[in-house]
C-alpha cells in the first residue's frame, strides 16, 4: 500500500475483501502493518477502516479493530468512540454502548454532540424516553448544545407516544435556541396533533410552517449534515 490517500471506495473494497477472512490473524496483522505505514496519522485511518467494515456489516471486525488498536501507537480517539457507539446503539447492544460511553469519558475524551445523539437515538428506539431526555440534559450540563436531529429525534418520538405536550415542549425549546426547524418536525407534529383531535393547534402550526417554509431545513441540509 502506498502513502497516497485513499478514497473510501477503497476502504470499503478492503472491508470486503477481509469479509470472506476467518479468524483473526490475517486482518490483526494487516491492522499492524497499516499502523506502522501510516504513523502519526494511523488513527484517521483506523477510524476509516473500522468504519468501512461497519459500513459493510462487517461490525465483529469493525470492533475486533477498536480492541486491537488500543495496543498499539494509533490510541482511540473521539471519531473512533463514536463509530464504535453507532455500532453498538445500531444493533441495541445497549450494555456496551454504555461502557464504551463511560470509558471515553474515563480516559478524558469528552462524549460531542454526535456522541449523545447515538446515546439518545438509541434509547429512543428501545422506547426509553425517560432516558432519552435524561442524556438530553446531560448533554447540556456538559456545556454542549444540541441540534435539530437532537430535538427531531425526540419530537417524533413523543409525538408517536402520544405525549404530544412534551413534543410541543420540545419544540419551543428547540426554537428558543434559534435551532432552524425543519419541514419534517412540523409535519410530525402536525400529524401527531391531528390524531390527537387537537384540530385548532394543528392548523396553527400548519400556516406557521407555510409562513416560513423557505428558511426551514429541508434534504440538502439533512445531507449536509450527515457528510
Amino acid at each position: 500500500m502506498s502513502n497516497m490517500p485513499l478514497c473510501s471506495s477503497s476502504y470499503r473494497n478492503t472491508a470486503k475483501a477481509f469479509a470472506k477472512t476467518k479468524g483473526s490473524d490475517l486482518i490483526l496483522k494487516f491492522i499492524r502493518e497499516i499502523s506502522e505505514m501510516t504513523f502519526p496519522e494511523n488513527t484517521t485511518v483506523m477510524n476509516r477502516i473500522m468504519f468501512a467494515f461497519s459500513e459493510c456489516g462487517e461490525t465483529d471486525k469493525a470492533l475486533l479493530i477498536f480492541n486491537h488498536i488500543k495496543h498499539l501507537h494509533c490510541k482511540p480517539d473521539l471519531i473512533s468512540y463514536n463509530i464504535v457507539l453507532s455500532i453498538f446503539g445500531r444493533a441495541g447492544r445497549v450494555d456496551e454502548m454504555l461502557h464504551e460511553f463511560n470509558s471515553m469519558k474515563k480516559i478524558n475524551i469528552k462524549p460531542d454532540i454526535v456522541s449523545y445523539n447515538t446515546i439518545i437515538n438509541s434509547f429512543k428506539k428501545m422506547g426509553r424516553l425517560d432516558l432519552s431526555l435524561a442524556f438530553l440534559r446531560e448533554l447540556g450540563e456538559q456545556g454542549i448544545e444540541p441540534d435539530l436531529r437532537t430535538y427531531t429525534s425526540l419530537i417524533e418520538s413523543f409525538g408517536r407516544s402520544g405525549n404530544v405536550e412534551e413534543s410541543l415542549r420540545l419544540f419551543g425549546e428547540m426554537k428558543q435556541k434559534r435551532i432552524r426547524p425543519s419541514i419534517y418536525v412540523y409535519r410530525s407534529l402536525i400529524k401527531n396533533l391531528k390524531q390527537m383531535g387537537k384540530l385548532e393547534m394543528a392548523m396553527k402550526l400548519f400556516d406557521e410552517m407555510n409562513s416560513c417554509k423557505s428558511n426551514l431545513v429541508g434534504p440538502q441540509d439533512f445531507k449536509r449534515r450527515n457528510k
